[in-house]
């Protein structure tokens, strides 16, 4: 009777080094206005992947787009990379900017929310694509037409009870 011996697969030092490569994952955004849904959403990331890349749309680039920000570039810069799931912040300045970063910076997957379904799936080719859902009832879009709503034309926002402090 003839036997056929396996011998059980040996991960060679290549396959060791691919497996314990920390795992990267990049996320696109204004980040105005940071709310409870970037870190549910940086969370996530987090809990799948090893490290965060965050780029963090420009003013100019949204100016280009038509959006103006109401907190500044470098302010949002800064309380992203305060957020403990977040490893590196990095500028957004262009759409076409996000193959590049993949390419350049070995990116493992490109995750957006799922209000951006579809709008990314190019980038497939270069690694995975993730849309995640966006926590329901809040983002940036929303508390900002709620300010407005709260502000009457011509009032000083501390008057309005929504400056100061700290």
């Amino acid at each position: 009777m003839s036997r056929t011996i396996r011998q059980a697969h040996r991960p060679s030092s290549n396959d060791d080094a691919i497996r314990s490569r920390p795992t990267l994952a990049i996320t696109y955004g204004t980040f105005d206005l940071f709310h409870v849904g970037h870190v549910r959403l940086f969370r996530r990331i987090r809990e799948r992947f090893d490290r965060l890349i965050v780029a963090v749309s420009t003013d100019e680039f949204n100016a280009g787009k038509g959006k103006r920000s109401i907190v500044p570039f470098e302010d949002r810069c800064e309380v992203v990379s305060a957020c403990r799931h977040v490893t590196q912040v990095i500028p957004e300045t262009c759409w076409e900017q996000k193959a590049r970063d993949i390419a350049s910076l070995g990116v493992d997957a490109f995750v957006m929310g799922d209000d951006w379904q579809g709008h990314f799936d190019e980038l497939r080719s270069l690694c995975q694509v993730i849309y995640l859902p966006r926590t329901e009832g809040v983002s940036s879009s929303s508390l900002k037409s709620d300010t407005l709503r709260l502000v009457q034309p011509g009032t000083p926002l501390r008057s309005a009870g929504l400056a100061g402090g700290h």
